[in-house]
């Protein structure tokens, strides 16, 4: 089952943190359930075993890896469909602005190279999957381009500002051809070391390590995005969102921002 699963899942241009994650809810489903002999019976009581144990965007996830399976195996009539998330009224847990510049200030001072990290997701909307993909090549032309399911191509731009002082940071430490978020072995950070290393330099700083994680500054650059040119339609283009719909979030304002909304109004 994993050999064809995983062939499959390669001919759709996932990408490996998708793979690993679709084959690690199969695993975990052919424990206590036959592959070979699936009902819906079976399906829905994994369904409402996760339910019962998950959060219900994990939940989702393992449903999609369970749907793309019964697709790969010709089975699509057995699909289960996902749980409804409740959408919150704000953002949680995004890295302020002010934090964000004292951040950069920082590692500027203290580390080239997790200033750059930092640098890149909040300056182009990366995930810290693409964040990966950078080559310096790609420094030097201002954008890269990537291919998703079905022949889609995102760009990622890097800002002209950023772009130059990279090059220089680049030149300095000696990469001019290949990937630049290299570990000391000279091979590339895994997503999990990145968000553990972020965490470490918080505390490091006196920032809520809470709010810094990848995806943070993912967000801050598509609040900072729409504070600056309020176009929705082009910030999903951007952020490689599939529905406008996803990118309607970063319209509210974060639940800290609304608490010092409140304490500033609110004298009654």
């Amino acid at each position: 089952m994993e050999k064809e699963f995983t062939q499959y899942l390669i001919t759709n241009n996932l990408s490996k943190n998708t793979i690993d994650s679709y084959l690690f809810t199969m695993r975990h489903f052919s424990k206590s359930f036959d592959l070979e002999h699936l009902t819906k019976k079976d399906l829905l009581r994994y369904k409402m075993y996760l339910i019962e144990n998950y959060r219900p965007q994990t939940v989702n996830l393992r449903l999609r890896a369970i749907n793309c399976y019964l697709e790969s195996v010709h089975k699509e009539k057995l699909r289960l469909s996902t749980v409804k998330v409740q959408a919150r009224s704000f953002l949680e847990n995004v890295i302020s602005e002010a934090d964000y510049e004292y951040f950069k200030k920082k590692l500027k001072k203290y580390d080239e190279f997790w200033y750059f990290v930092v640098r890149f997701m909040a300056a182009t909307g990366a995930r810290v999957s693409e964040l990966l993909q950078i080559k310096a090549e790609h420094v030097s032309m201002g954008y890269l381009d990537l291919y998703s399911k079905g022949g889609k191509v995102r760009r990622i731009y890097i800002p002209i500002k950023l772009q130059v002082e990279a090059k220089q940071w680049l030149e300095e430490i000696g990469i001019t051809t290949g990937f630049i978020f290299l570990n000391r072995y000279g091979e590339r950070f895994t997503t999990r070391g990145i968000a553990g290393q972020l965490k470490i330099l918080a505390k490091k700083f006196g920032i809520d390590p809470k709010v810094v994680y990848p995806h943070s500054f993912r967000h801050r650059f598509a609040k900072n995005f729409l504070a600056k040119f309020n176009d929705i339609s082009f910030l999903a283009d951007l952020m490689g969102h599939e529905s406008i719909e996803t990118t309607r979030i970063y319209l509210r304002r974060t639940s800290t921002e609304q608490q010092e909304i409140v304490n500033k109004i609110i004298d009654w």
